[in-house]
């Protein structure tokens, strides 16, 4: 068993031709050095966050870009397709046009009985569910965007261009007219409302001259005389 020299203690490596005073100042140096690594690590890591957040954002972007464009396209996808139907619905009804107005027809003179009858019903009913509706009535005003006129007269008692017979009615299917109402229109006698207007006037003189009569007549003038 040996035995520890008293008095010896154990002492950090120094280099040779180094003293201890000199080993101090070298760790003192390692110590300062850490902390300028850190901060030189830190920054790299802060700009490659930054980099990062960019890229997010400009993919951000992109893609609402893209949802946006997505969106108007459904959208115009569904506009054509209404329309192509719409157009679809409207040329198929325009065929059954003449057939509607034979159907018309036989109501009118009584033929529409039996089985005609329920065939018939059974076809504007159909028609009616593809939104096809009926316009045009006698009496109303004519209106040349929906009504065609077919035959013209005069008649005393309108005081505007009115359809007087509905020759075919119109038919529409929402705001869109397949056909107008085919009609037969009559206007104001010519010279009627300038008439009217002389004879009111010549009443309107008339009835002042018996007003000046009457006034002459109260006041005694001509008995004075």
């Amino acid at each position: 068993m040996t035995e520890e020299t008293p008095g010896f203690e154990e002492k950090p490596d120094v280099p040779s031709g180094a003293t201890p005073d000199d080993a101090e100042p070298q760790a003192a140096s390692e110590e300062g050095a850490a902390p300028a690594g850190d901060a030189s690590e830190n920054a790299g890591l802060v700009a490659q966050l930054d980099q990062v957040r960019t890229a997010l954002s400009e993919r951000t972007a992109d893609l609402q870009r893209l949802q946006a464009e997505y969106q108007n396209y459904r959208r115009r996808v569904e506009r054509d397709r209404v329309a192509v139907k719409e157009v679809a619905v409207a040329n198929l009804l325009s065929e059954l046009l003449p057939v509607l107005d034979d159907v018309g027809r036989a109501r009118e003179h009584g033929e529409l009985v039996g089985g005609f009858k329920s065939v018939a019903e059974s076809l504007e009913t159909t028609v009616a569910k593809l939104g096809l509706q009926q316009f045009g009535k006698e009496g109303e005003p004519f209106d040349p965007t929906i009504h065609e006129a077919l035959m013209h007269s005069y008649a005393p008692d309108v005081t505007e261009t009115t359809c007087v017979a509905i020759l075919q009615p119109g038919y529409r299917i929402g705001e869109r007219t397949i056909r107008p109402a085919r009609v037969a229109v009559a206007e104001p006698q010519p010279g009627a409302q300038t008439v009217k207007p002389a004879e009111d006037a010549a009443e309107g003189q008339d009835s002042s001259g018996a007003e000046d009569d009457a006034g002459t007549k109260e006041s005694g003038g001509p008995d004075e005389g």
